[in-house]
C-alpha cells in the first residue's frame, strides 16, 4: 500500500489498520514531528537539512525555514563524492567523515533522509544499505531527527505531484529557494528538495 500521498495521521491509521510495520514506522516520525512543532512555539527559524545517501554520491542541502512566514532561504549544498575507484569501505569512511564535517559547520537542528529503492538487484539493495546507514550514523551522531521520505513524497511535496519528472523537482527546487543556477548535480537537487519537503512537517 501507497503512503505518500498528503494523508493526516488519522488516515494513515484508518488505512493501514496497525498491521503494517512500515507504515506503524511512518506513523510514528508523523507523530514526533508533530511534537517538534508544538515544542517550537516562540522559535522564529529553524535550519533543516536534506540528505541523499549513496555509497558513491551523496547530495546534502541545508535550508532555514521561517516559521512566521513559512518562506525559505538557502544556506549552503553541495555533493560528497569520495572518489568512484576507492574501494568500498574507504569510500563510506570518506562519506562519513565529510558529512560530519557539514554538520559541524552548518548547525542544521533537523534533517530529512531520502529514501533509497534497488528494484530486485541485491547487489545495488545492498550498496545502498551501506550508504543509508552511513548517512544516519552521522546524523545521528549529531543528535539530529531525521524523518525519512520516500522520493514519491518528496516530490508531491515540493511540485504538488508524486509522479513529477526530474526536470519539473529541479525547477520547483530552484523557486522555491530562489536559486538562479541549477545545482549541478541531481543528488543535490533531490538533498535540497528533501530538506523542502522536511519543512512541511515542522
Amino acid at each position: 500500500m501507497a503512503l505518500d500521498g498528503p494523508y493526516s495521521i488519522d488516515d494513515l491509521v484508518a488505512m493501514t489498520g496497525g498491521r503494517s510495520k512500515s507504515a506503524s514506522k511512518k506513523l510514528d516520525q508523523l507523530k514526533h514531528f508533530e511534537n517538534v512543532r508544538a515544542n517550537l512555539r516562540g522559535t522564529t527559524s529553524v535550519r533543516l537539512i536534506g540528505v541523499d545517501p549513496g555509497t558513491r554520491f551523496v547530495g546534502w542541502g541545508v535550508i532555514d525555514y521561517d516559521l512566521k512566514t513559512s518562506t525559505l532561504k538557502p544556506v549552503d549544498f553541495g555533493c560528497i563524492a569520495p572518489g568512484e575507484k576507492l574501494p568500498l569501505k574507504d569510500r563510506l569512511r570518506g562519506i562519513f567523515e565529510e558529512l560530519e564535517s557539514i554538520l559541524a559547520r552548518t548547525k542544521p537542528q533537523f534533517s530529512a533522509l531520502e529514501e533509497t529503492f534497488a528494484g530486485v538487484n541485491m547487489k545495488s539493495a545492498i550498496a545502498m544499505g551501506y550508504g543509508r546507514g552511513i548517512a544516519l550514523l552521522g546524523l545521528a551522531r549529531a543528535n539530529l531527527d531525521v524523518l525519512e521520505l520516500s522520493p514519491r513524497s518528496i516530490k508531491q511535496a515540493v511540485t504538488g505531484s508524486g509522479a513529477a519528472g526530474k526536470a519539473r523537482v529541479s525547477m520547483m527546487v530552484m523557486s522555491r529557494l530562489g536559486l538562479t543556477k541549477t545545482p549541478k548535480t541531481e543528488d543535490v537537487t533531490d538533498a535540497l528538495a528533501a530538506a523542502i519537503a522536511l519543512s512541511q512537517h515542522i
